[in-house]
């Protein structure tokens, strides 16, 4: 891919409707905030493991997506300008993708891509969303693919975002913004913020094989 920002084909979006629901989300900002200096905000990374089959996939598919970045280690600060971008970027894919299996659309179980067709299932999202925010002006550092189980223990992926009050999540299966431990999810391993190829494990049990299930 280029870093020229990219027409998706099929992705329109819902004006009126996604309009309303952002502004409803940025209204909201203060209370989905946490206080600054509260530990508990944070994901705790305990040691490196091993990156997802998929995430390997996609590197071959899109090797310049996943050059090492900078050694800098940024985060995003929480003000009210970031969160509207995040709340835009992460209702309009939400709303513009339509989910799908991999083994439904390629006929295989576990493929990552861009959604180019207008369809994908939950790696697909991240990936356009990092994609869009990093074109946006934030930082690569701070925008971490995360791997959880959801509450049916699945495997899930999520876009972990590094913020000065805590690591707040991006998902497909809601357009809320919550801080991770409002999500009651299982977590699982995630991208390092210096290397996009080094995974690092931050929490007990196993990944998955696969990780996405719809």
């Amino acid at each position: 891919m280029n870093g020229r920002r990219t027409w998706w084909p099929g992705v329109k979006t819902k004006g009126a409707a996604l309009a309303a629901l952002m502004l409803g989300l940025v209204a909201a900002m203060p209370a989905a905030s946490a206080e600054p200096g509260d530990r508990h905000a944070f994901l705790t990374e305990q040691g490196a493991t091993t990156a997802p089959i998929g995430w390997r996939q996609f590197c071959r598919d899109f090797p310049a997506d996943c050059r090492a970045r900078s050694q800098t280690i940024d985060l995003v600060k929480a003000d009210r300008h970031a969160w509207a971008t995040l709340i835009r970027i992460n209702a309009h894919v939400n709303t513009a993708i339509e989910p799908v299996t991999d083994m439904d659309q390629y006929g295989t179980e576990e493929l990552w891509t861009y959604p180019t067709s207008g369809r994908g299932d939950c790696e697909d999202y991240v990936l356009l969303k990092k994609k869009l925010l990093i074109e946006a002006g934030f930082p690569a550092s701070a925008l971490l693919i995360t791997v959880v189980r959801d509450r049916q223990g699945d495997g899930h992926a999520i876009l972990t975002v590094r913020t000065d009050r805590g690591d707040y999540v991006l998902d497909n299966e809601t357009s809320d913004i919550r801080l991770w431990n409002q999500t009651g999810y299982r977590f699982i391993k995630r991208q390092a913020a210096y290397d996009p190829n080094q995974w690092l494990t931050i929490g007990p049990g196993r990944a998955p094989a696969a990780v996405a299930t719809r």
